[in-house]
């Protein structure tokens, strides 16, 4: 069979989409996984959500002869938000395709090698995503020697990915550039250029400056969130508490507190390394059995009390996350698809180049619809 781009669309779509989109749903992150993922309250490129908060007024009791209750209507609150405008874009020269016109086995390695490359890059960016602010933020430019950076938080960068520079007013003072390499340990990135005047500069994912899904930092942060002004409505307010040593006592009355204000239930903990180190040593100090939980995805999670207790590269340090996921909703147009042009073509040629692309996308956006039922411990004394 000889390979051309309409048996490569067709593969694409047929063989590739749905593997795709299993990966980046269920595998991406444990957290992601066991989130709704809906369609519903979708309207336009809006999610708007009622919520009802507190409870009716006209229940109560009163004597045999006595004046029955009376009927006032629920409170409600309108959660909105738009959707986000999620994109993952692949890259085939027309002299790879003509390379492996005639052999399908290599034709097939050489989509696989871009589909897998597609799959790592989207799933650490959702993950990243998924405890951002919505901002893009990666991290603040504190020094810099030639093309070498050294930022004040190595945690959101990693090789490959494309950035912006902005200037601490807000301004964009270089776009597109690429980390070339990163030494995590001295918490340094090498950019592919050198640049003068950086320091105190921010960096942000390229592209996506106030354009990313809203994640447990805008969740637990001050301001207002979907459209509401947090100060006027505790409904929005998360339990937050500073711990500086982790007991098993802090972490009990984090959860009964949610449970009291919320009704809700933890069912789902995450932590940073160090934090999930210091609870394996509290557990172990108090002579209990340190049990594990197997997690949808392949993940495994050492177990607080049977809650699931998982560790994420993105989680800030010295911070655990107690959430109950029933309260989490990604909601979404579609899920992830091909973008097509008029002709239904997938693969389409960059112009004035002998270069193919292929682009993914989803348009999503992540919602809690209970955040005084989610709490977070910070502060706390890593291992």
């Amino acid at each position: 069979m000889t390979i051309t781009t309409i048996n490569t669309d067709a593969a694409l779509k047929k063989y590739y989409l749905s593997a795709v989109t299993d990966q980046l749903d269920l595998y991406a992150n444990p957290f992601l996984a066991r989130i709704t993922k809906s369609s519903a309250n979708v309207l336009g490129k809006e999610i708007r959500k009622i919520i009802r908060n507190g409870m009716n007024g006209g229940v109560g009791a009163g004597t045999e002869d006595g004046a029955l209750p009376t009927a006032r209507g629920n409170q409600y609150l309108t959660l909105m938000q738009s959707l986000k405008n999620l994109f993952g874009t692949i890259e085939i020269s027309d002299k790879a395709l003509r390379t492996s016109s005639n052999n399908a086995g290599a034709f097939v390695n050489l989509l696989d090698e871009e589909m897998n490359c597609l799959v790592r890059s989207a799933a650490y960016n959702m993950s990243r995503m998924l405890f951002g602010d919505g901002s893009g933020y990666l991290g603040k430019a504190v020094s810099s020697s030639g093309s070498t950076v050294t930022v004040d938080d190595i945690t959101n960068f990693t090789t490959g990915m494309q950035v912006d520079l902005y200037t601490n007013l807000g301004a964009l003072q270089e776009s597109n550039l690429f980390i070339r390499d990163l030494d995590r340990e001295k918490g340094t990135i090498t950019l592919n250029k050198g640049l003068s005047s950086i320091e105190e500069f921010k960096f942000y994912a390229a592209g996506s400056k106030n354009n990313e899904i809203t994640g447990l930092k805008s969740i637990f942060g001050t301001g207002a969130l979907y459209g509401n002004v947090r100060t006027d409505n505790s409904f929005l307010k998360p339990y937050i508490k500073t711990v500086e040593t982790l007991t098993e006592e802090e972490i009990q009355l984090a959860i009964d507190k949610v449970e009291e204000n919320s009704g809700g239930k933890i069912n789902f903990i995450m932590c940073s390394w160090g934090v999930r180190r210091a609870l394996v040593k509290l557990l172990k100090e108090n002579r209990s059995i340190v049990s594990t939980i197997d997690l949808d995805g392949g993940y495994k999670a050492v177990s607080f009390n049977g809650i699931p207790v998982v560790a994420d590269r993105f989680c800030p340090k010295g911070t655990m996350y107690l959430l109950n996921t029933d309260d989490f909703v990604l909601h979404q147009l579609c899920d992830w698809e091909w973008l097509e042009d008029e002709d239904g073509k997938i693969l389409k040629q960059v112009p004035g180049k002998a270069v193919f692309t292929a682009t993914l996308v989803k348009y999503a956006e992540l919602m809690c619809f209970r955040p005084f039922g989610q709490a977070q411990l910070n502060g706390i004394t890593e291992a």
